[in-house]
């Protein structure tokens, strides 16, 4: 791929002696103006408050280093190996180290696409957002997803509940990238991840562009997934091969999350790239489309975020035909694998669920509209009740009837049936005649579980996939900023 060339950047200049810290100067001034015990009140409050300003710049755990996304932390024992992922045609990547995180680690991921490739994008529909949602939906309004360029992605600070500054700092990574690759500020994606309520330090992206530039390739998928991970605690890419009117085109994508995950959107950065070539308006409706089968067909802990983003990018360099409707019969075999490609990516976030060690299939059928049946999958998905039976290897049906009727949709009480795998716990309303607990239990032991209920009024059914709920899960979250 061809590139304009990019002159060396200028040496740095020689850094300044650091002013003092906004708090530590604060400090200093209450400490002269107020008595001794005052004084030493407001330290401690000080000191606890820079602390909270520095979420991300915590020592090193003592904890050996396990590739998870925060030391410490131990692989999921549901995790599964990262793919082998091909140079998709058009696309390069690479990654680096921004300091969001002070232990060693790499933060910072830049993508960039050649002229002409499309872009959509499904965002969180979360009521607070956050500054680069706010861009990428904005930019793609302007543009309709045309000739995007260029995507940088940075972990360890999500840039949300941050206001104007917010923006603006955006802002200032879409410039910094555009002149790193000659284009325009507005084909430049942006996206973060990390604690709420943090600003971005911009400029520890912008310092790092020429290097990253530097390093571009057509390779790097794992290290790019590695890069955007926070409480991951394993890298997710997938990755599938279509044809289309007889070319082979290629579909790769990563994504990170592991709690605060739940529908519309699942909580999570998703980037999916392929070589065919297809319209934007064409890309927006398979995103869209599949969205609803994939990433908001799975919930972890029922919380949204403010950062929920999937991009779907096509650089048009696999020489397949331009395909410029959703529905051309051409994309049959694409739009198969593309949603292939979702589905992994997003079961992989169930499956590093925080603190999981089960994963857990959940199939309402006999209700009356999909709609409904989804909403009572959800229901029971997300049901603490039913999440600490799972991690207790407990077949627990009861709770499960009770996250059934709190759903508040249609259900005939008399017909409601649940069976774990291949065994009935219930029929018709009732224990089932074959239930044996001993069975039951052996099945509860297994990592990987299916639930199925039917709820006897219609003839609709729904899918969603989640994990249980374990002490671990609190041990992470109440720990998360410490």
């Amino acid at each position: 791929m061809s590139r304009k060339p990019v002159k060396p950047p200028k040496a740095a200049p020689r850094p300044k002696a650091a002013p003092p810290k906004p708090v530590e100067a604060v400090g200093g001034a209450l400490e002269r103006a107020l008595d001794p015990l005052t004084s030493a009140l407001k330290r401690a409050a000080l000191k606890r408050a820079d602390k909270a300003s520095r979420q991300f710049d915590e020592e090193p755990s003592a904890n050996p280093d396990t590739g998870a996304g925060k030391p410490g932390l131990a692989v999921s024992p549901l995790a599964v190996p990262f793919p082998t992922i091909p140079p998709v045609a058009g696309v390069e990547l690479a990654t680096g180290r921004a300091g969001f995180y002070k232990h060693d680690r790499e933060d910072l991921m830049v993508m960039h696409f050649p002229e002409g490739a499309s872009a959509a994008g499904v965002f969180t529909r979360h009521g607070v957002g956050l500054a680069p949602v706010d861009w990428c939906k904005r930019q793609l309004a302007l543009t309709k997803g045309q000739d995007v360029r260029a995507l940088v992605v940075n972990a360890g600070c999500a840039n949300s509940f941050t206001g104007k500054p917010g923006a603006d700092a955006v802002r200032r990574v879409a410039t910094a990238a555009a002149k790193r690759f000659a284009c325009r500020q507005r084909d430049v994606m942006v996206a973060s991840t990390g604690v709420i309520g943090v600003l971005l330090d911009d400029a520890k992206i912008s310092t790092r562009l020429p290097e990253v530039e530097q390093r571009m390739s057509p390779d790097g998928w794992a290290a790019a997934a590695r890069a955007i991970m926070t409480t991951d605690t394993f890298p997710k890419g997938a990755y599938a091969e279509a044809t289309i009117d007889g070319v082979p085109v290629r579909i790769a994508g990563i994504c990170k999350g592991s709690g605060m995950i739940a529908p519309d959107m699942a909580t999570m950065l998703a980037f999916v790239v392929t070589d065919a070539a297809i319209s934007p308006a064409a890309l927006q409706a398979l995103v869209t489309l599949y969205t609803r089968t994939t990433f908001n067909a799975v919930t972890v802990d029922g919380d949204r975020s403010t950062n929920d983003t999937l991009l779907l990018f096509a650089t048009g360099a696999s020489g397949a035909p331009r395909i410029g409707r959703a529905g051309d019969k051409r994309l049959a075999d694409f739009r198969e694998k593309l949603e292939k490609v979702l589905l992994d990516l997003a079961l992989q976030l169930v499956r590093d669920g925080e603190g999981a060690t089960k994963f857990v299939k959940v199939t309402v059928a006999g209700a009356e509209s999909q709609a409904s049946a989804r909403k009572i999958a959800r229901t029971i998905c997300e049901s603490p009740l039913v999440k600490t039976a799972f991690a207790g290897e407990d077949a627990n049906w009861g709770r499960i009837v009770m996250a059934v009727g709190r759903a508040d949709e249609p259900v005939d009480r008399d017909k409601i049936s649940i069976r774990f795998g291949d065994l009935w716990a219930a029929q018709d309303g009732l224990i089932a005649p074959t239930y044996d607990e001993a069975k039951m239990s052996a099945y509860m032991k297994r990592k990987e579980l299916e639930v199925f209920v039917d709820v006897g009024v219609g003839r609709a059914s729904g899918v969603m996939w989640t994990c249980d709920l374990t002490k671990q899960y609190v041990a992470i979250n109440g720990d998360y900023r410490s």
